[in-house]
């Protein structure tokens, strides 16, 4: 920021009969010096190797803003001597005149950079020749000043490319400042102390149709089939485009300008050598060659795709890459040339890559594969990501190069439509208001991105999106349903995290925000051994919406993969159709330094989560401003009224929950018998490893409540697991099933036959032997009648295993206790704990569950399993035929 502070004045004077072009900004060092109201850049800068450039929208801006081309001049100098010289076109004497007698500037006629001038001026048609050398000269640390307009160009040249073929560009654009085929209103442009922004600013630099119409030639499909799994493609430079999508806008094929270069991107490297994709990729390769008729140059590493290529007619070898390639093809695996690579684009190359992300991201779960990734690093400052999100095998069609702006979801296109539908009322079109969920995604995504000055203006538009319209004051009596709301709300959290003065934009997220009592500087102990894995330290304390605070954190744990997390509710919303709170309300931080400034926008309770395998004892964290939140802990009721957190699971619920909750032992005592008895059936110890979580709230991801760490639930059940009376003459049949879904172990199940049902045998077992309720009161499902009717249809119905699912599974197991009683499941259990080498197969499990059961019991069970259409095989009938057979099992009387 302080190298543009050097170059301005306190206003740019453009009025006047000259017309400028708008300039097209792409490079990553690239940003706006002058933006009319429009937000097109009429004057921008840049740097490009050790050097600067300055770009002029209009060569008469060259004599008319004198006090900006000198301060130009002194940035572009670098702090270099003034005894430096000023190399001046000659056919701008009239401003090498005005720079010596006004700034006593050294100045020469033309240019030669043998010379010793540090700087250069000239306008933007005549400087082709002299292109190579002029780009060398900026490389090595020489400042460039151009000026000129590309609009008469274009309209003399309409069939030619503006950005590639216009003289001034064949310099600018290395640096990724374009004179563009567009005039610019000229206006008196006030000058801001920050770089100029506007949401206007983040249109596509191009329409594209040329580029499709070349590329698509003879092309009818695109073929992904046979198991490719491709990596999505976020395309988010002015001057980047898709080719290839999917029907909902995920684009697997991209394209780009990148300097005087151009991209294009395949995600997933074996399409490379695919001979039914080999016609487009002769098309791109001829579109990158620009009829230059030189040399790919392929990785050895895609010698299939080279042999295809040349099957194909096309001039290719293997080797790395070399500057007198043409083209260059490669992977986007490899670091080890990235700077190279975009050099070599940059001054004119042509650039294939194919590869994918998401193995790298799942192999990489603590990094930020968006710019740590290999191919990510080169592609996004081209205005490509290749993104973890996958596209599975398919045939999808090409667009219609006409129609493809209009009717294919481009970021910045949408983004673009979204804010002047939000700041200007202006309307969005069916497939632009459909986009709007795929906007919110990529917002999320593509603020993961590191700062650039693009991001800067897609971080504005953004920001000016949620200033103008505010963020819909979502909650349960107030739900939010339009693809627009539902936008603003996840566009909202999404630039809050990522705005630098958040306290200026809160009033504009959230409405009502009741100052809360706090406590201050609240010391937390830490005590944890994570053999049970990753757990949650609760610190009884909570942020409301905004609010930030420090946290001291012990030098023991920083950076051990420890987290400061703000908020319980794990779940994302994203795909829901009405959302009754914002789609992400949880935020983590790693714990990396002994000071840490937290916050959430949605508030949230405070947890320490520690990472598995860890054990700490003793030590504290002192939270510096926080809400003191209702809290019990077994032993301790220090705390009235309390959030429980008993032997082994903690219960967070609605605060009014509890306001009337006069004996929490009790209640701590029921759950403390509930959870031993879950340990019973399992055949562990008592004491968890890892307490159980359950979090009632007002909307979760799916279902009426499902398993995991915590166990997620809707908020209108949390009355029923902290009122005793009610747990015990109201079966809790729901919580008790996703606390036997956390039991569950993949060597006794058969998926997707029992993921549904065996979690429901801790249900029965502590309805029945903990709170009493007899069998068939247990769950509706569960009466005689019900039970005998999915018996008899499943056997009427054949007796397929397909059928064999839930219930009608779950009475497999409940005929099984019946017989041998619950103590026989148990020694099952326990005899899985010592297993090795089990099979992975559903039918291997199948006989090894057999005959463990039938071994456990001392009788054969195959004829019983056998009628439950369980795939048993003579081995196993064999290795159980010396016990004596089940021969009246209940199943007999359906036969």
């Amino acid at each position: 920021m302080a190298q543009y502070k050097l170059i301005i004045p306190q206003f740019y004077y453009l009025r006047g009969p000259s017309i400028p072009c708008d300039l097209v900004l792409t490079g990553d060092h690239a940003f706006p010096l002058a933006m009319n109201k429009h937000g097109q850049v009429l004057l921008a800068a840049s740097m490009y190797g050790l050097g600067r450039i300055v770009v002029l929208g209009h060569e008469a801006f060259l004599g008319t803003l004198t006090d900006f081309v000198g301060g130009a001049i002194s940035w572009l100098k670098q702090g270099k001597s003034q005894n430096i010289s000023v190399g001046v076109h000659v056919h701008s004497k009239h401003v090498a005149e005005k720079l010596h007698s006004k700034f006593q500037f050294k100045v020469m006629n033309d240019f030669s950079s043998n010379q010793g001038i540090g700087v250069y001026v000239t306008d933007a048609y005549c400087v082709e020749s002299k292109a190579k050398d002029i780009i060398e000269f900026m490389k090595s640390g020489g400042g460039v000043l151009i000026a000129g307009q590309a609009w008469s160009w274009a309209e003399g040249h309409p069939k030619d490319n503006t950005l590639l073929q216009f003289m001034g560009n064949k310099v600018s654009g290395v640096a990724g400042v374009y004179f563009s085929r567009h005039t610019g209103d000229a206006e008196c442009i006030p000058v801001y102390p920050k770089i100029p922004a506007s949401w206007m600013s983040v249109l596509i630099g191009r329409d594209f149709e040329d580029d499709l119409d070349f590329l698509l030639q003879g092309i009818s499909e695109f073929d992904l089939m046979n198991g490719v799994v491709a990596s999505e493609i976020l395309i988010h430079g002015p001057l980047a485009f898709p080719i290839g999508t999917t029907p909902d806008g995920r684009a697997f094929l991209a394209g780009a300008y990148y300097g005087q270069g151009r991209v294009v991107v395949i995600s997933h490297e074996g399409l490379l050598k695919r001979e039914t994709l080999a016609p487009f990729f002769t098309n791109a390769l001829h579109w990158l060659d620009e009829g230059r008729q030189g040399v790919i140059g392929v990785v050895p590493e895609l010698d299939q795709a080279c042999k295809v290529f040349k099957n194909f007619g096309l001039n290719c070898e293997k080797t790395k890459l070399r500057k007198d390639l043409s083209v260059y093809v490669c992977t986007a695996y490899k670091g080890d040339q990235i700077e190279e690579i975009q050099e070599f684009v940059a001054e004119g190359g042509g650039l294939l890559l194919g590869g994918h992300a998401w193995h790298w991201a799942q192999c990489n779960k603590d990094k930020n594969y968006m710019t740590e990734f290999a191919g990510n690093k080169l592609l996004n400052k081209m205005g490509m990501t290749l993104l973890e999100k996958y596209i599975t095998d398919g045939a999808y069609k090409p667009p219609i190069p006409s129609q493809a702006l209009k009717d294919t979801y481009h970021f910045r296109h949408v983004l673009c439509k979204f804010a002047g539908h939000v700041t200007k009322g202006e309307e969005l079109s069916k497939h632009e208001e459909e986009w709007l969920t795929k906007l919110s995604h990529d917002c999320t995504t593509y603020l993961h991105l590191d700062t650039s000055n693009n991001y800067n203006q897609i971080l504005h538009t953004f920001t000016e999106i949620i200033k103008k319209a505010g963020l819909p004051q979502v909650n349960f009596n107030c739900p939010v349903k339009t693809p627009r709301d539902k936008c603003l709300l996840n566009v909202g959290t999404e630039v809050y995290k990522a705005c630098q003065n958040k306290d200026e934009l809160l009033p504009y997220l959230i409405k009502d925000n009741p100052l809360l009592p706090v406590i201050y500087n609240h010391r937390v102990s830490i005590n944890v051994d994570t053999a049970g894995g990753e757990e949650w330290v609760s610190t009884g304390l909570y942020l409301s919406p905004g609010m930030k605070t420090y946290i001291s954190i012990p030098a023991s744990i920083v950076d051990k993969k420890w987290n400061v997390q703000i908020g319980c509710q794990m779940d994302n919303l994203m795909g829901a159709n009405v959302l009754k709170r914002a789609p992400r309300v949880c935020e983590r931080f790693p714990v990396s330094s002994e000071m840490m400034l937290v916050h959430n926008l949605w508030g949230g309770l405070i947890y320490l989560v520690a990472p598995p395998n860890t054990q700490v004892q003793g030590v504290e964290v002192v939270v510096q401003m926080a809400v003191p939140v209702p809290y019990y802990k077994s032993g301790d009721s220090s705390v009235q009224p309390p959030l429980p957190e008993f032997e082994n699971i903690i219960l967070t619920v609605p605060s009014e929950v509890i306001w009337c909750l006069d004996r929490p032992d009790e209640l701590a005592a029921l759950w403390d018998t509930i959870t031993r008895a879950i340990a019973d059936l399992a055949v562990i110890p008592h004491k968890f490893k890892r307490k159980e979580r359950v979090v009632c709230d007002v909307q979760i991801s799916h279902g009426w409540m499902h398993a995991g760490y915590p166990i997620m639930a809707h908020r209108e059940p949390a009355q029923s697991i902290v009122n005793v009376e009610h747990i015990k003459s109201n079966p809790i049949w729901g919580f008790i099933h996703e606390l036997g879904h956390n039991q569950q172990r993949g060597c006794w199940e058969f998926p997707p036959h029992t993921t549904e049902c065996t979690c429901n045998l801790w249900s029965l077992y502590v309805h029945e032997t903990v709170l009493g309720f007899p069998r068939e009161q247990c769950h509706p499902a569960m009466s005689i009648e019900k039970r005998r009717s999915r018996t008899a249809d499943y056997v009427k119905n054949g007796g397929n295993l397909k059928d064999w699912n839930t219930f009608v599974a779950l009475e497999t197991y409940v005929q099984l206790i019946e017989k041998f009683g619950w103590d026989s499941i148990k020694k099952v259990f326990a005899a899985y704990h010592t297993m090795n080498n089990v099979p992975k197969d559903n039918k291997g499990k199948m006989n090894l569950y057999c005959v463990t059961f039938s071994e456990t019991v001392g009788m054969d069970l195959t004829g019983f399993f056998k009628a439950w259409a369980w795939p048993i095989e003579g081995d196993t009938e064999k290795k159980l035929s010396k016990l004596p057979t089940w021969s009246n099992h209940p199943m007999t009387e359906y036969k």
